[in-house]
């Protein structure tokens, strides 16, 4: 059998009426360790019978067994313990000379389990086993040792960031926030508004105009509380469009087509 910390603990202990009589995940023990057959005999009312057990799956967080006892069928049942099944079921009245009993604990709240069990001859010692009593010509042998906790599997640890690393965050986020980009000349129409207000005589021309116009105002057009209303309005020229034709040889030829194909109610 391998070492105690590679080995399964045993889920079960039973009693089969014959080597094809254990169910699927039982195993039965046919032979001792001299080789010879381990038939224990008429002791369980039939007529012949091995022991048989079952392991428990690794990881398992089922029950395991944690001891075993052979009593005679006057002995008590102990507190703590359940009569180990028998394939097929015993016949009622059949009379048992030696009981099986097998305590059974779950997994988390057990400290120590059988791993193996072994038949030999009565007079027959096997090492680094304990016998637990005998059945017929036999000695019945188990091997207990510590149960090994199952490790539950390793969660991440949540990363931390100290307040220093997130303030040198947000301050590179803001160094590195891309700037508004500046929009294309024609893309945004900026409108000046004459204003003849007489709560705001300083501020004749407004310029109402969106974000990003690629162009400054000149500083004689400038909002200035300190500017002279009267002293731009000298300076402004008003052409006509016949003084535009005349001096630059426009004729607005174009404007005037594109005007007359225009519905009339856009006109």
């Amino acid at each position: 059998m391998a070492a105690e910390e590679e080995a399964a603990p045993l889920s079960g202990v039973g009693w089969a009426a014959g080597p094809e009589a254990a169910p699927a995940g039982w195993s039965v023990i046919t032979a001792s360790v001299e080789g010879s057959a381990a038939n224990l005999g008429k002791g369980f009312g039939h007529k012949g019978g091995y022991l048989c057990v079952s392991t428990a799956a690794p990881g398992s967080a089922g029950s395991v067994v944690t001891d075993v006892q052979v009593l005679s069928d006057r002995s008590p049942q102990p507190t703590g313990y359940s009569r180990a099944p028998e394939f097929p079921e015993p016949r009622s009245g059949a009379s048992r000379k030696k009981r099986l009993y097998v305590k059974l604990q779950p997994r988390g709240a057990a400290e120590t389990a059988v791993f193996d069990i072994k038949l030999s001859g009565k007079s027959r010692a096997v090492p680094q086993y304990m016998k637990i009593g005998e059945i017929g010509s036999f000695a019945i042998w188990c091997k207990k040792g510590a149960l090994p906790k199952c490790s539950p599997p390793p969660v991440p640890k949540p990363r931390t960031v100290s307040l220093g690393l997130k303030q040198l965050s947000l301050a590179d986020s803001e160094q590195q926030s891309p700037a508004k980009p500046v929009a294309r000349s024609g893309s945004r129409r900026a409108s000046f508004t004459l204003h003849n207000s007489a709560d705001d005589s300083s501020n004749i021309y407004n310029l109402s105009a969106m974000d990003g116009v690629p162009f400054t105002l000149h500083p004689k057009f400038e909002r200035s509380p300190k500017s002279d209303s009267n002293a731009i309005l000298t300076d402004l020229t008003v052409k006509s469009l016949a003084d535009i034709e005349k001096e630059y040889n426009y004729t607005f030829v174009v404007e005037r087509t594109a005007a007359a194909r225009l519905p009339p109610s856009i006109c």
